[in-house]
């Protein structure tokens, strides 16, 4: 496979080791990229995972010893200008990124009993606008004439429904729309532009009791690993997929919903 070599890829939500945007940044940076990843602990802290404060430095340290560029920030990316703070640091620290991975997600548990104003304006300011503003920004600062890549992080809404999680279906479901008009706007800039469904991982959040149910829905017997889902944006991200764009990948290991 002949692999976008030397270039800079950006990678947000990288806060847990565990993490699937951990495991993109070591996928690509065996591969040659270099690394800029952004973290935000703050929302780590409150979920039931929770997070080590030196994780994304602990990550940071293992990127470098593969022998690439590796740099990082703590952003929130609910601000109005974190689109410029973060490809102004990239663009500072390590070059013009080539590929935006816009892994970072917000969710929590919710229904139509107890769905409140503010917290889906939480789940859509993380999973809809900041997707859709550092990638604009993404796409406004590129300027090579071919090999740019966007991969969006979706979670199969139109593959069935997910009852209790109203707020993430419904703000991730925007991002499968997102990213079908996006990748005809971007095209005569050289940049394609897919979301990647990895369907469910084992990221730390599962307990054991979820496992148990959700094991014999995948055919292979085994539950989705983040590195399933790296390997699969490895590809998108390569030369061989310089013809792929629009598309939603279900890359989920035949999981029966």
């Amino acid at each position: 496979m002949n692999h976008l070599k030397g270039k800079i890829a950006v990678i947000t939500g990288v806060s847990r080791q565990k993490g699937i945007g951990a495991a993109i940044c070591k996928e690509l940076a065996e591969e040659g990229y270099h690394i800029f990843f952004t973290y935000w602990t703050e929302y780590d802290k409150k979920m039931p995972w929770s997070i080590h404060v030196d994780e994304p430095m602990k990550l940071k340290e293992e990127l470098v010893h593969k022998g690439v560029m590796v740099s990082c920030m703590e952003l929130d990316l609910t601000r109005n200008d974190a689109p410029e703070q973060l490809f102004s640091n990239v663009s500072e620290q390590l070059g013009d990124p080539d590929i935006l991975i816009n892994n970072a997600a917000y969710s929590t548990n919710n229904d139509f009993l107890n769905l409140t104003a503010e917290e889906l304006d939480q789940h859509y300011m993380v999973n809809v606008r900041a997707t859709t503003l550092l990638s604009s920004k993404f796409a406004q600062n590129f300027d090579k004439k071919s090999g740019g890549r966007i991969v969006n992080m979706t979670s199969g809404q139109f593959q069935g429904p997910m009852p209790g999680e109203l707020a993430y279906a419904t703000t991730k479901g925007a991002v499968d729309a997102l990213t079908i008009t996006l990748a005809a706007e971007l095209a005569p800039l050289g940049i394609t532009v897919n979301a990647v469904n990895p369907g469910p991982t084992d990221t730390g959040w599962m307990t054991e009791d979820i496992k148990l149910e959700l094991t014999p829905r995948f055919p292979f017997g085994r539950i989705g690993e983040p590195k399933d889902v790296a390997k699969m944006i490895k590809f998108l991200v390569s030369d061989d997929a310089d013809w792929i764009t629009g598309q939603i990948i279900h890359a989920e290991g035949g999981f029966k919903r």
